[in-house]
């Protein structure tokens, strides 16, 4: 037994939004079921991505994008001007990088997923917005509510699914989606 009250059950757009996430999250995860952590690491097509590096970059773009709804655009820092250091981390978060395991990956997109489900169940208003950081893709002034943030970061995960998918068949003909 446990002394925490259970939380209550999601009912309407939370749950909706919560349930179309777990999803593309399960797809993301399960082009990676059966692989060490050296397939994981491995390019399969022209593109510079491999399977580890996706679920690293999905993790820490989830871990953000919830940072922001809570404290707006500090939580994006130099999201329009990176330097070279930064450019140089946001490219590892695309790769597997020595010491890096895939159970590691699997381990911190499970703890960001915890923390982003908790944030939706417990944010107080899906209409309350943050003004998005200067960057050249984003227009002057624009601000985005909870729920596209939301929107934003379940479509983040489905995109990248879907290649990691494409990898995965390309590593050893194994299908996530099909």
């Amino acid at each position: 037994m446990t002394d925490r009250t259970p939380a209550p059950a999601l009912t309407g757009e939370r749950a909706d939004l919560l349930a179309m996430l777990t999803k593309q999250r399960h797809f993301l995860r399960l082009t990676t079921r059966d692989l060490t952590d050296e397939q994981a690491g491995q390019r399969t097509t022209a593109s510079a991505l491999c399977l580890g590096g996706l679920i690293k970059h999905v993790a820490l773009t989830e871990s953000n994008w919830a940072a922001f709804i809570v404290k707006g655009p500090s939580a994006l820092p130099g999201f329009g001007q990176m330097t070279e250091a930064d450019q140089a981390a946001y490219a590892d978060a695309f790769r597997m990088l020595p010491g890096d395991t895939l159970a590691g990956v699997l381990a911190e997109y499970a703890e960001v997923a915890r923390r982003t489900d908790e944030l939706i169940a417990t944010v107080p208003d899906l209409n309350a917005a943050q003004p998005l950081p200067e960057a050249p893709w984003f227009p002057p002034g624009e601000q985005w509510t909870v729920r596209r943030v939301l929107m934003h970061i379940l479509a983040e995960t489905a995109q990248h699914a879907g290649h990691a998918d494409i990898i995965r068949e390309s590593l050893d003909g194994a299908k996530s989606m099909g």
